[in-house]
This record gives structure tokens, C-alpha cells and sequence, in this order.
């Protein structure tokens, strides 16, 4: 199994003053929480609950509890808002459907976590079952559906939107969402 301090810690440097390549970043770290994931998932098949299955497990427990909402809120708040009032209708009707991919994936996240929670702990037993499999799969899915309109599509038309001021401001609000989070 790749180290999860590898998958999960290594991306690029951006601050808030760049809040696209933030988003843009955030992307690459949500791919590398998946893919620990569904990695997760074949190692616990084939070896069994472990030291590594444990840090795995509180790596993407840690990231989608955490990180993934946040990232999903600058996205609801500062991307997609200039997007509806566009007028452009591709893009409210992509706008529309990453909102409804949000919802599904929170839902997802809900219904997977339960499972995967126990695997942090020492004592964990037993592969995935069926229906976790299901649900593991079909959060890897959403997201492999969801990132590529966003990266492609949906942020150079608002990054496209924005002057500088705007752009400062919007990295200002997502670091001060950050700070007073729990």
C-alpha cells in the first residue's frame, strides 16, 4: 500500500491569494483521498485490518469530514453564484448539476462512513461488505463524474468572471471560513 502521508500531504503549494489553484489543488488531493480508498478497500481484502488500513482509514475519514466540505463550500459560495447569474445557459445548467452532485456526495459520505470508521480503530474485523462496497463505489463515481466539469468547464468561466479585487476577496473569505472552523 502507498504511505497515506504520500497520497494525502504532497500537493502543490498554493495560499489564498490564489483561490482558483486553491480549488484546483484541493482537486488533486481529493483524487489522492479516493484513490487511498479504493486502495483501502483491496488491501483490507487481501491482508486484512492493519496499521496501514488503520491510517488509511483516518486519512479519508479525516479528509472528507474536514476538507472535502470546505472545499464544497467555496465552490457553493463563490463559484457557482456568478455562474447562475451568467445568464449562460451550459453553465447554469452545469452550475445545477454539481449542486445536486454535492447533496448526492454528502449523502454518499453519510452512508459510507458508518462502515469505514470502525477500520481507523484497533479490533477492526472483516472485508467490506456488499453494500459498503456499493457505496464506496459510487462515491468514487460521483467524483469522477463531478471534478472534470469543474476543472474544464466550470472554473476558467468564473475565474474568467472575476478581477482582482474579487479574486482577493473570495481567498480571503475561504481562509477566514478555515479559521473559524472547529
Amino acid at each position: 500500500m502507498v504511505s497515506t502521508k504520500d497520497l494525502l500531504h504532497s500537493a502543490p503549494a498554493v495560499g489564498f491569494e490564489q483561490p482558483f489553484e486553491m480549488l484546483e489543488a484541493c482537486h488533486d488531493r481529493v483524487r489522492r483521498s479516493l484513490d487511498l480508498l479504493a486502495r483501502l478497500l483491496v488491501h483490507v481484502d487481501r491482508h486484512g485490518h492493519d496499521a496501514q488500513s488503520r491510517s488509511a482509514a483516518r486519512d479519508v475519514l479525516r479528509y472528507f469530514d474536514l476538507a472535502a466540505p470546505h472545499h464544497h463550500e467555496d465552490e457553493e459560495q463563490h463559484v457557482f453564484p456568478r455562474l447562475l447569474a451568467s445568464g449562460d445557459d451550459a453553465l447554469v445548467q452545469a452550475v445545477q448539476r454539481l449542486r445536486a452532485d454535492h447533496e448526492r456526495m454528502s449523502l454518499c459520505w453519510a452512508a459510507l462512513r458508518p462502515g469505514l470508521a470502525p477500520w481507523a480503530e484497533a479490533g477492526a474485523t472483516g472485508p467490506a461488505g456488499a453494500p459498503m462496497r456499493a457505496q464506496a463505489e459510487a462515491f468514487l463515481a460521483l467524483y469522477a463524474a463531478h471534478l472534470p466539469v469543474e476543472e474544464g468547464l466550470v472554473f476558467p468561466a468564473a475565474r474568467s468572471r472575476c478581477d482582482a479585487a474579487e479574486i482577493d476577496a473570495m481567498g480571503r473569505e475561504m481562509q477566514q471560513r478555515r479559521r473559524a472552523s472547529p
